[in-house]
């Protein structure tokens, strides 16, 4: 369950680097172009780390927990904000999925399944 709330989170930050790449490419104003592509970068690259973290939190790796509660501490720094400004519905989108998140990252059940140092012997 929480490997697929962390890829959900990496699916709707790559689908907002598909936007921001659709404004840039429309000739949407910008301050730097550069700080704009730097922005997109940036974004592709969270997006890209929030899947591979889903991925191997689903096999089970134990480095995954720790890199899933800091993307969900910075999710709800984004979040509370955003709800503050007066985006409430932006920033529940961010928030409850972050909370549900770190509450199951601390399950037992959780804690067991993630227990794999990796490295496993090879298949052949």
């Amino acid at each position: 369950m929480i490997s697929l709330i962390v890829a959900a989170e990496g699916l709707a930050l790559l689908s907002a680097a598909a936007w921001y790449a659709v404004q840039l490419l429309s000739g949407a104003p910008v301050a730097s172009l550069w700080g704009a592509i730097f922005t997109l970068a940036l974004l592709l690259a969270a997006a890209s780390w929030l899947l591979a973290v889903g991925h191997f939190l689903f096999r089970g790796y134990r480095w995954t927990r720790s890199a899933a509660l800091v993307a969900q501490l910075f999710v709800l720094t984004i979040g509370v904000p955003t709800i503050t400004g007066g985006y409430a519905v932006a920033g529940l989108a961010m928030v409850i999925p972050a909370v549900a998140s770190i509450v199951l990252l601390f399950d037992k059940r959780v804690i067991a399944f993630a227990s794999r140092a990796g490295g496993s012997p090879p298949a052949l």
